[in-house]
C-alpha cells in the first residue's frame, strides 16, 4: 500500500476497528506497513533488529520474514503470550534496560510503546544506546491529544482522564485497561520533537503522521494543530557517530 494514500489509511482504519475481534489481521497488517516504512530507508534483509515492547511478536515475525535477524524484548508476560506462544528467542526485558551491548543493532524499533512508559526520554535514550552509529531508530507513539490518545476511553479523554474511565465503566460494565499515570502517559508532539532535536547523538530523518492519507510530513510541523491532527507520530532517527 502506497504511503501516504487514502487506500492505505482506509485499510488500516478498518483493521483497527476489528482489533478486538480479529487482532491477528490488525497487527499483521500494521506490521507489514511498518516494515514497508522501514525499508524506505534501509533494507531489512540481513539487518540486526531489536523489537522493543513488541507484545506478541507480530512485528518480529514480519521482520524475520523479510530476512532480518530480529529479537523481541517485551516486559509484560501477559502481552508476550496474549496471542499464542511467543516468537523463538523472545526476551522478557524492560525497555529502560535492554540486555544488549552498545551499538548492537542496525535498527531499534518501537511501535506504540512510548505513551506507556513513565520516562519516555530514558526509554528513547536506551534505544539510541543499542543502535550502531549510522543505524536507525523507529519510534511511533499515540500522542495524548490525538483522537485515540485515551486509547479505549477515547474520545472522552478530552474531558479528563478520570471522567473518561468512569464513562467507560458505565458503558461496558468493567474497568478500562489503561489508567493515566499508571500504564498510559500524556506524551505530546511539540516537547518530544524539541527534545529529539536537542540531542547531539541522533539526526532526525523524518517526523510524520504515521497513518495520515496526505500531508503526512506537513502536519507535525504545525504547532497546536499537530497535537490533535497527527493521531500517531512516527519518528525515524539516525544514530550519529
Amino acid at each position: 500500500m502506497r504511503d501516504p494514500s487514502l487506500r492505505r489509511s482506509a485499510a488500516l482504519f478498518r483493521a483497527f476497528l476489528r482489533e478486538r475481534t480479529d487482532p491477528g489481521h490488525c497487527y499483521r497488517l500494521l506490521a507489514r506497513d511498518a516494515a514497508d516504512q522501514v525499508e524506505r530507508y534501509v533494507p531489512l534483509r540481513g539487518a540486526v533488529v531489536a523489537d522493543v515492547g513488541g507484545g506478541s511478536g507480530y512485528f518480529t515475525a514480519e521482520f524475520r520474514r523479510r530476512g532480518a535477524r530480529c529479537w523481541l524484548f517485551e516486559p509484560d508476560p501477559a502481552e508476550l503470550t496474549a496471542h499464542g506462544p511467543p516468537p523463538e528467542g523472545a526476551v522478557l526485558a524492560d525497555g529502560y534496560l535492554l540486555p544488549l551491548a552498545d551499538g548492537a543493532v542496525d535498527l531499534c524499533f518501537s511501535s506504540n510503546v512510548l505513551e506507556h512508559v513513565a520516562d519516555p526520554q530514558t526509554f528513547l535514550s536506551e534505544m539510541i544506546r543499542v543502535t550502531r552509529p549510522g543505524g536507525l531508530i523507529y519510534v511511533a507513539f499515540t500522542n495524548w491529544f490525538s483522537p485515540w490518545g485515551g486509547h479505549e476511553t477515547a474520545p472522552w479523554h478530552y474531558v479528563g482522564a478520570a471522567r473518561a474511565r468512569a464513562h467507560y465503566r458505565r458503558r461496558t460494565g468493567h474497568p478500562a485497561k489503561h489508567t493515566l499515570g499508571v500504564n498510559l502517559f500524556a506524551v505530546h508532539i511539540g516537547p518530544t520533537l524539541r527534545q529529539v532535536r536537542a540531542r547531539d547523538d541522533i539526526a532526525l530523518v523524518t517526523a510524520r503522521s504515521r497513518y495520515a492519507p496526505f500531508l503526512a510530513e506537513a502536519i507535525p510541523r504545525l504547532p497546536g494543530v499537530r497535537e490533535f491532527a497527527t493521531w500517531n507520530l512516527l519518528l525515524i532517527l539516525r544514530r550519529l557517530p
